[in-house]
């Protein structure tokens, strides 16, 4: 082992119980770095200064007041004159150990530093663990709050459980709005202190890697949020119910994102605030929509169920204003509506629909004929659908002989507003082909196929461009934009900040891809000469 890199994330326990199995520590500890880097990049809120080098605030306030002011000797102090507002604003803005720099300077900016609402995030301390423990005590104990915003996303809190009980403390009594907590496993269930849910100033709260406390006891105790509109939870190990209370006790929460729960979630959506639920690469037992009458976006990606073979039961009574639900997989998912289960071969009607959803994204394996017919029977219960997403996932087992036929499958009734489709991942294969050509006729104004990166998915391009040219001869009225994909198969890994967007309207409109050439589109006679009006 001599020469190996130290463990950046496994503790010595842990290693040593690995290589009495036989199995190398330093391999989880490469797995647990790839997770955390992907919660801290794409599902946790982006740190809100930088520690980036860049020329100081004070040298650019400087510049900026010397171009519009006489000149002024050299000895000329321009930050005294400034009021302590101004001040203030600036020292908030810079990486906590700049700020709290600025306390030695004068007795007057360590009233400016101390009335300052700080930010501190862990990450640009720098120093080892356990001196970014031991300054992240120091900070908060000394500054007075209150903290506008805090990320701790650094330190081994399996060795520090008092304090962090200490820091939960502190951080309820001086007022934090944005708080960010995430433990640096192992061990990876690490027991938040119950002192988390007595801060009650908290807006926005993301935890990761820990193991909740009993909420529902807490709850029962009087423990609440009253003013938490964002929540985030992100591998945390978590009992039954727990989510529910949590969400129960968030009077105004709009935004609800849960990654990596494995024990079997089981979520019921009983809230007046609730606007996004976003649930991703967790295991699923069953999501239903109780009552949300502001709920705005449901998206489930990556989840699957519990038991081997059993599918998640996604089941929607009351949601007036559901605009986008994806990611919806027939091979996946048991969809409900009201008291029905939506199976082949039911009838349409007003109980099995659901009229305000007007984007939808389904996970389709084409390759598979029940998946495959499942999709006519989700179409008719979203009939107001205007943009509609597939993504065609990969049959990694063989189907047989397919005998699908679409035509008798989306009725007009249920196509009738789409006016936008994406598909994604095209293989030119048979199933994918009649869907297609079912579908093609109905679109009204666009089409964008995009497809497979064979750098990623092994498929002949050429049989692929053929069979959509084929595909294409029904084409009447709409616009068929060909792209390519640019990223791994299936796409990248699902993003929170994305999901709960509400500047976008679209949440599964983010895709990479390219355009393929003039000279290929011609090839399979994608060029300008098809587009219609």
């Amino acid at each position: 082992m001599a020469g190996r890199t130290p463990f950046t994330n496994v503790d010595p326990e842990t290693a040593a119980y690995l290589r009495r199995l036989g199995i190398d520590p330093h391999e989880l500890d490469r797995a647990t770095e790839q997770l955390l880097t992907y919660i801290c990049v794409e599902l946790l809120p982006a740190p809100p200064v930088s520690d980036a080098p860049r020329r100081s605030i004070f040298s650019r306030l400087l510049i900026t007041e010397a171009a519009h002011e006489p000149a002024l000797p050299a000895s000329a102090d321009l930050i005294s004159v400034l009021p302590d507002t101004l001040l203030r604003n600036i020292v908030s803005r810079l990486p906590i150990a700049d700020a709290a720099r600025t306390a030695v300077l004068a007795s007057r900016w360590r009233r400016v530093w101390l009335s300052t609402e700080p930010v501190l995030i862990d990450a640009f301390l720098r120093p080892s663990s356990s001196s970014v423990t031991a300054a992240v005590s120091g900070i908060l104990e000394s500054h007075p709050g209150p903290f506008r915003r805090v990320h701790l996303t650094c330190s081994h809190m399996s060795a520090h459980q008092a304090q962090l009980a200490r820091w939960l403390q502190l951080l309820a009594a001086k007022g934090v709005h944005d708080l960010v907590l995430v433990n640096r496993p192992w061990p990876c269930d690490v027991p938040l202190p119950d002192a988390l849910f007595s801060i009650s100033s908290v807006v926005r709260l993301y935890i990761g890697l820990w193991k909740l406390p009993d909420t529902a006891g807490l709850r029962g105790a009087g423990a609440s949020f009253p003013h938490l509109r964002e929540l985030g939870i992100c591998t945390v190990a978590m009992g039954e119910g727990d989510v529910d209370s949590m969400v129960a006790s968030s009077p105004v929460l709009e935004i609800l994102s849960i990654q990596g729960s494995h024990k079997g979630l089981r979520l019921r959506i009983v809230s007046q605030s609730l606007r996004c639920v976003q649930i991703c690469s967790s295991v699923v037992e069953n999501v239903t929509v109780v009552k949300a009458p502001r709920l705005e976006r449901l998206i489930l990606q990556g989840g699957r169920h519990a038991a081997s073979g059993l599918c998640t039961m996604v089941s929607i009574l009351d949601a007036p204003k559901l605009h986008s639900f994806g990611f919806l997989e027939p091979g996946n998912h048991v969809l409900g509506i009201g008291d029905t289960v939506i199976m082949a071969g039911i009838k349409e009607s007003a109980a099995t629909t659901v009229a305000s959803v007007k984007i939808l994204s389904l996970n389709v394996r084409f390759g598979v004929p029940n998946e495959a017919r499942m999709v006519p029977m989700f179409l008719k219960c979203f009939p107001n659908v205007v943009r509609l997403h597939i993504m065609s996932r990969k049959c990694n087992r063989s189907a047989g002989k397919l005998s699908l036929n679409f035509q008798e499958g989306p009725t007009e009734s249920a196509m009738l507003h789409i006016k936008e489709m994406h598909f994604r991942e095209f293989r030119g294969e048979q199933g994918e082909v009649a869907f297609l050509k079912s579908i093609f006729p109905k679109v009204l104004e666009t089409a964008v196929i995009i497809m497979a990166n064979p750098s990623f998915t092994p498929f002949s391009v050429a049989v692929a461009f053929s069979e959509l040219k084929e595909a294409s001869e029904v084409i009447r009225c709409c616009q068929v934009l060909l792209l390519k994909s640019a990223g791994p198969e299936g796409g990248k890994a699902w993003s929170f900040k994305e999901g709960s967007d509400f500047s976008c309207e679209d949440p599964f409109s983010t895709v990479e891809s390219s355009i393929f050439t003039p000279e290929q589109s011609k090839f399979i006679g994608f060029d300008e000469s098809r587009k219609q009006a």
